[in-house]
């Protein structure tokens, strides 16, 4: 193809990060592939400068790409997606047919030697690779690429789910997501706590709220019957009597055999028709039962006769399970989808979503509150130090405050106050004119309004609410001695407003028992649920973080939806 001779591909550069070789000039072989990521690269802090002369294989989609020269040579910025920056890389008309490697989108794999670039060029970065060989070319008409160089709104990027994770953005928030879920990993396991794995799969209700999704093979059988019903038509009265017939008529030729004393293989033979008979009188009186629908007694559905043999939901929430792991392996989280089927259509809901569920045994109220500080703040210092190019990006095309405000909560004592002196306030500030869509009054729940007031603009600070009203707050959360109020607490943050929700657990069975009386609830479904009460209770707490609420805070986007790689919400659930 021209140019210098490829070298080996045992032979190619894989440049890595560690910290012993940040700064050295020799590049080390890659463990799993042939090829370089990018950010091994330009991730460097030279820049990538100091593997000027190292021969490597990159590959990647290209983000724009232009012929220059009167086609002598073109640039192609080029990016894997290991990082927010693309390498630029220079291909000579010699090496290969410019015209399938410049649109946008297509995907290529090259052999070549990173430079420095000359002086004066325009270019920002340190490096940049002359191409000696394209070894793989992935190719993409123009004219029919959804992704195109100019700008989509996000709106817009939500109706190809499969293609957006190739633009900047989604790119950037799916790193940080990831940096996210490792930072709960590593935070959660350096303070000793085992994660456990809650089902999907539930028959209890967490919240009490019935919002949930029905996980059934009722429907599906029922359809499937019905057409079978078609098909094959149910027996009728009459083809259930000619059976009995059949069979009274075979049992009274037995019995005449048997009087007139006749041979034993006779006899045998009469008998294994009376059987027969028997076995079809059997499945036509079964299938003349048959009847479209759902099954049902008493008029309601039969769910004995369901896949579980009981109804069954998609989980609102594993902290029930993860409790039963907490009361006898003390400090536990589970991290997992939850699913709730509430017919929402803003940009704080989804149907699908992720929670961190972490529980401490022997933990009360202010422990589980020390516990959810210093987790928020180990998440905030690890986006700054593991992904702070993607936070530039976000900071650039989002929202300008979003990395002041991860160093404001990762350095700042949060404020605490209690539900009572957080009404007494927001009554205060409409008393001296604010003005707030909902109602401000002791027992509501606390709108995001109000608590984006109470962190923005009153105190300035993340916050941890304490001590709500118990009528507005779960079963399952400790009664205090006021009675009238729980010891549940939410963390409260800037740009969301609620973050985390927690409580310390009510482990005195009598007053439980009285709670999910009060709320209406059965007893039934969480005898397993009191049986942590009846053996050997235990002081326990916890609490629940929206994950996609922590990247919106992070990030500062605006919907939620543009923060988890598939969202699901009424009306759509692509892929």
């Amino acid at each position: 193809m021209g140019g210098d001779i490829p070298p080996p591909v045992d032979q190619l550069a894989a440049v890595s990060l560690t910290s012993d070789e940040a700064s050295s000039s020799t590049a080390q072989k890659a463990r799993f592939s042939d090829r370089v990521r990018i950010n091994s690269i330009l991730g460097r802090p030279d820049g990538g400068a100091g593997l000027a002369g190292q021969k490597v294989r990159i590959s990647g989609w290209v983000k724009t790409g232009r012929e220059q020269g009167k086609g002598a040579f073109a640039f192609l910025e080029v990016n894997d997606g290991s990082c927010p920056a693309n390498l630029q890389v220079m291909v000579d008309a010699s090496v290969s047919d410019l015209s399938k490697l410049i649109a946008t989108g297509t995907c290529v794999t090259v052999d070549g030697c990173l430079k420095i670039p000359p002086e004066g060029k325009g270019t920002k970065q340190k490096i940049e690779l002359s191409v000696v060989e394209v070894v793989d070319v992935g190719t993409v008409d123009p004219g029919k690429y959804p992704i195109p160089k100019t700008k989509l709104t996000l709106e817009r990027l939500r109706e190809f789910l499969h293609l957006r994770a190739r633009t900047n953005s989604i790119s950037a928030i799916a790193r940080i997501r990831h940096a996210l879920a490792m930072a709960t990993h590593t935070f959660f396991d350096e303070e000793g706590f085992l994660y456990v794995q809650t089902p999907i799969i539930t028959t209890s209700d967490c919240e009490g709220a019935g919002e949930m999704f029905q996980v059934t093979t009722l429907i599906s059988t029922t359809e499937k019957l019905e057409r079978e019903l078609i098909e094959n038509p149910p027996p009728t009265e009459a083809d259930v009597e000619a059976a009995r017939v059949v069979v009274k008529e075979r049992g009274e030729a037995v019995a005449a055999l048997k009087a007139a004393k006749a041979s034993k293989e006779a006899i045998i033979a009469s008998v294994a028709e009376l059987n027969d008979a028997k076995v079809h009188l059997a499945r036509t009186e079964e299938r003349s039962r048959l009847k479209p629908g759902l099954p049902k007694v008493d008029g309601k559905i039969d769910y004995s006769q369901d896949f579980f043999g009981r109804q069954a939901f998609l989980t609102v929430s594993g902290q029930l399970q993860v409790e039963t792991y907490a009361c006898g392996l003390s400090d536990v989280y589970t991290f997992g989808p939850t699913f709730r089927a509430e017919n929402s259509h803003t940009s704080r809901h989804l149907a699908e979503f992720w929670m961190v569920e972490p529980e401490l045994a022997f933990a009360d109220l202010e422990d589980d509150m020390n516990c959810a500080e210093a987790y928020v703040k180990y998440m905030c210092k690890w986006l700054l130090e593991k992904r702070y190019d993607d936070m530039e990006l976000m900071a650039k095309n989002f929202d300008k405050g979003c990395i002041d405000r991860l160093k404001l909560v990762a350095s700042t004592p949060f404020g605490r106050l209690t539900y009572t002196e957080a009404i007494k306030v927001l009554e205060e500030a409409v008393a001296k004119g604010k003005k707030f869509d909902n109602d401000v009054e002791w027992g509501i729940d606390l709108a995001s309004e109000h608590e984006r007031y109470l962190t923005e603009v009153v105190f300035q600070k993340p916050l941890i609410v304490y001590n709500y009203p118990k009528g507005i707050k779960a079963f399952y959360m400790r009664l205090n001695d006021d009675g009238k109020t729980v010891a549940a607490m939410d963390v409260l943050v800037p740009k969301v407003g609620e973050l985390i929700g927690g409580s310390q657990r009510e482990e005195r069975i009598d007053v439980i028992m009285e709670r999910l009386e009060e709320m209406g609830l059965p007893v039934e479904p969480y005898e397993w649920y009191l049986d942590l009460r009846r053996y050997g209770t235990a002081k326990h707490s916890g609490f629940g973080l929206g994950f996609e609420r922590m990247v919106l805070f992070a990030t500062g986007m605006d919907n939620i939806r543009d923060v988890i790689p598939f969202p699901r919400y009424p009306g759509r659930a692509d892929l």
